[in-house]
């Protein structure tokens, strides 16, 4: 079929958007919340998403984000649980077979072959920036100016690959610009304000982590070197030096789990491992009751955790490095080194509860998943079809 245009459906029927992605988590993550959503606001709207992904087996069913496909893919070693599309030749007879009208591809590097694909079967394809290219290869020990040179190498061919190139935010764009690249759109992403909201606060759920006159933070957090979450455990530790009372809850699960707990070990810090936290209820009651919570990851391109936290009414305070400056507004702080951090605890406890806590959640309600979606279906040059509901804002 190469050099042919794949068959469509009718625009009474809406689109078949068939979205690739990989390095997704088995049970949580943004880039999994992200897909769903999505996926859920592509049906709603009257179009057919298809969702492809890793896993440990090759399975195929009918979710309320469409259709999911699961294909064998080896795991990542020292991960944490990423997977991997590595068979290209059976993800493409796969995308052969699917005929989509559009296509929509969450990695820019080991899938970045989708973008000429895409172009050779004249299906407009757009790639999604869930990570700053710069940022990823900081992180792996390159310096700086080798890191802007190889990204910029790197952002060059895949704004070349695909028609569109989605940031989520202005911050996950810069990149893009700063080479010239004119096919950069920009679609924020949303959060769940009803599953994610303060009236899930349960004192019982607090006093199981801290006790009255503590100072209760917590970090919802992969647990994995770009999320530099030893950074956490050094600000508790600096505010206890300093004469606070502040004990840490660590929710999420990586690679980095075991050296942290011997370090908090070590150093007898009061913290909490929870390793993953399968009910959302459980962990929106968390969130809720923290007082502050701390996003140390320098290369969020937008950040859902933390806007999940905001959701809930409780401040952030951010890496100054990231996007999440922007995200999180004057409803928390940004930081770089672990004193600004400290500092930043403190004068975000200082602000009376109420108002701290109104200030996050009128920050998350800036950002709803009907408006992510609509922005996304923009990117497709996708309308919402007049048999679709109009979904609540």
């Amino acid at each position: 079929m190469t050099g042919t245009a794949l068959p469509a459906r009718t625009p009474d029927h809406g689109l078949r958007i068939v979205r690739v992605a990989n390095f997704v988590t088995p049970v949580s993550g943004g880039l999994r919340t992200a897909l769903r959503h999505l996926g859920e606001g592509y049906a709603a709207a009257g179009h057919e998403p298809v969702l492809v992904i890793p896993g440990p087996r090759a399975t195929d069913e009918l979710t309320p984000q469409g259709r999911v496909i699961t294909l064998p893919g080896p795991e990542i070693p020292g991960s944490g649980g990423y997977r991997l599309l590595a068979r290209r030749a059976r993800v493409e007879a796969l995308l052969e077979s699917l005929a989509p009208d559009r296509l929509e591809v969450s990695d820019r590097t080991t899938l970045r072959w989708t973008g000429a694909w895409a172009r050779r079967h004249r299906v407009p394809a757009v790639m999604v920036s869930h990570e700053s290219a710069d940022g990823v290869l900081g992180t792996w020990g390159l310096p700086s100016g080798a890191a802007r040179r190889a990204a910029d190498a790197l952002n060059r061919r895949t704004a070349h690959s695909y028609t569109k190139v989605v940031c989520t935010t202005a911050w996950a764009a810069a990149e893009f610009e700063r080479i010239g690249a004119r096919n950069v759109v920009r679609a924020p992403l949303g959060v769940d304000l009803d599953g994610w909201h303060p009236g899930g606060h349960d004192p019982a759920v607090r006093r199981q982590y801290a006790q009255d006159g503590q100072v209760l933070l917590v970090m919802c957090s992969r647990l994995s070197p770009e999320k530099k979450p030893d950074t956490a455990l050094e600000v508790l530790a600096h505010l206890r030096a300093s004469g606070v009372d502040a004990v840490l809850v660590v929710a999420g699960d990586g690679p980095l789990r075991a050296r942290l707990t011997t370090h908090a070990r070590a150093a007898r810090l009061p913290v909490t491992f929870l390793g993953h936290v399968p009910d959302r209820a459980v962990l929106a009651a968390l969130l809720a009751g923290a007082d502050v919570a701390l996003a140390p990851g320098p290369v969020e391109t937008f950040g859902l955790a933390a806007l999940e936290t905001l959701a809930c009414g409780t401040p952030v305070v951010v890496s100054s490095r990231s996007a999440l400056p922007a995200i999180v507004g004057t409803a928390g702080a940004a930081a770089d080194t672990v004193g600004e951090y400290a500092a930043a605890v403190r004068r975000l406890t200082d602000v009376p509860e109420p108002v701290r806590r109104a200030r996050a959640r009128a920050q998350a309600e800036r950002y709803t998943w009907p408006a992510a979606v609509d922005a996304f279906l923009a990117a497709h040059d996708a309308a919402r079809l007049p048999a679709a509901a109009e979904p609540s804002r």
